[in-house]
């Protein structure tokens, strides 16, 4: 994940007040509204990182092909990627 958690929850403490001043949502308790947008972002910020990991151990299973076939890992590495993100649906 490119940001660390504690500027993670900074973001989310930040939309939660933003989106109070600008009188979208409404609330007696922020602490627990901050809690789920924090648990959101921060999964949704991650998300490329799970990508990542699930890339490396599909091409870490066609190694041994890769090799014989002189495939490039950094190519192969961003059309596999290219397609879990399509899988999940995920904007990256």
């Amino acid at each position: 994940m490119i940001f660390s958690k504690d500027y993670v929850g900074y973001l989310a403490r930040q939309t939660v007040k933003g989106l109070i001043e600008a009188k979208v949502i409404r609330t007696n308790n922020v602490g627990a509204l901050v809690e789920p947008v924090n648990n959101g972002l921060l999964e949704e910020l991650s998300l490329e990182d799970r990508i990542n990991d699930e890339v490396r151990v599909i091409l870490e299973a066609f190694q041994d092909d890769m090799l014989r076939s002189g495939a490039s890992y950094p190519e192969m590495f961003k059309k596999v990627k290219n397609e879990l993100a399509r899988k999940y649906k995920a904007v990256l």
